[in-house]
């Protein structure tokens, strides 16, 4: 099997408040393989908003390491990280953010579009997308 493109090692995430520590993410290891499709379910306050930040390389962990594509985030540059937030990460909201004043044809092409995908790329995504 290949490699994991999001793998988190023992990632711990933890606040300072004044004297008081509070660990919100304890001991996380979580392999994404390419192409998969991950829900994370949880109640209020459980760490998810901050998973999702490790994962969208938005956030670095304060203990352990996230890997993407093999590579240490937290040794990576912002340019580094913006890059790799908009070429190969991708998240699907409760909302979806779709601009409502759009065509779904539209929509699509303006996603892809904010990606710099080429012509060729956005028809073939375009066609593909709206098969399914």
């Amino acid at each position: 099997m290949a490699d994991p493109v999001i793998k988190l090692e023992n990632v711990w995430k933890i606040y300072q408040f004044d004297r008081v520590e509070i660990a919100v993410l304890k001991g996380i290891t979580l392999d994404i393989n390419r192409g998969a499709f991950v829900v994370i379910l949880g109640p209020s306050g459980s760490g998810k908003s901050t998973l999702l930040n490790m994962l969208g390389c938005l956030d670095l962990p304060s203990r352990g390491r996230v890997l993407l594509d093999g590579r240490d985030i937290s040794k990576m540059s912002e340019d580094d990280l913006a890059q790799a937030r908009g070429k190969k990460i991708g998240f699907v909201f409760q909302d979806f953010r779709l601009l409502y004043d759009r065509t779904v044809e539209e929509n699509i092409v303006f996603a892809l579009r904010v990606v710099e995908a080429s012509e060729k790329d956005i028809k073939y995504q375009l066609k593909s997308v709206l098969e399914l």
